[in-house]
């Protein structure tokens, strides 16, 4: 059922000093959860009903075979275009460990389209940093620009699944995500979650498409 509260991999404790429990508590349980409680409610007895949650993302975004009106692709797109957001994201946190980083194919590319896994990282901080008002930041593959790595940023509930590109990584950055632990310190929010929490392995398998982003 796309409209269940995936778990996550980890305690709410796990990402801890970097996260707090009651941040991810609140994250997790009440905003994602809100997300698809709405999805749940805008397609309960339509034909949308028990598609897959990326599916139902880009007919929101017009790209069905029959796509809604206008006020309906709005609210029905955020909600689930978050939800989705927010399940991809879960995936791409894990707690602390020491070392760590990228391996294999994925780091290949990164040192190839950004010069070196520092260049990306500083890149990613910036881009994250950046985003004006709510929004997430990517590292995606992008099929328009032959596979591709680049860094995106996306307004609101904007997903880069309904662009032709491939997400790798993503970052939170509204306020909800970070504002009990760092209030308006985003750059050392996105640093701590860079710098200590992000899950590469699931980042290589992204790259290789070894996972079904249904959501």
């Amino acid at each position: 059922m796309p409209f269940t509260l995936p778990p996550l991999a980890y305690d709410y404790d796990a990402l801890e000093p970097h996260l707090s429990a009651a941040t991810l508590r609140i994250h997790h349980t009440v905003h994602h959860r809100a997300y698809l409680e709405r999805v749940k409610a805008l397609v309960g007895g339509s034909s949308l009903e028990g598609l897959p949650l990326d599916e139902i993302v880009r007919h929101a975004a017009g790209q069905g075979k029959s796509a809604p009106a206008p006020a309906a692709r709005s609210v029905l797109f955020n909600n689930a275009a978050q939800a989705w957001n927010h399940s991809f994201f879960w995936n791409c946190l894990r707690p602390p460990v020491p070392g760590g980083g990228p391996l294999g194919p994925l780091l290949e590319r990164l040192e190839t389209d950004f010069g070196s896994v520092e260049g990306f990282v500083a890149a990613f901080k910036e881009a994250a940093a950046g985003v004006f008002g709510c929004g997430w930041v990517w590292l995606v593959k992008d099929e328009a620009e032959g596979e591709r790595l680049a860094i995106v940023r996306t307004s609101n509930a904007d997903t880069p699944i309904v662009h032709g590109q491939t997400p790798i990584l993503a970052l939170d950055v509204w306020e909800h995500a970070y504002y009990l632990d760092y209030q308006f310190r985003r750059p050392a929010y996105v640093s701590a979650v860079v710098d200590h929490l992000l899950n590469w392995e699931f980042a290589e398998l992204s790259f290789e498409g070894e996972l079904a982003l249904h959501g």
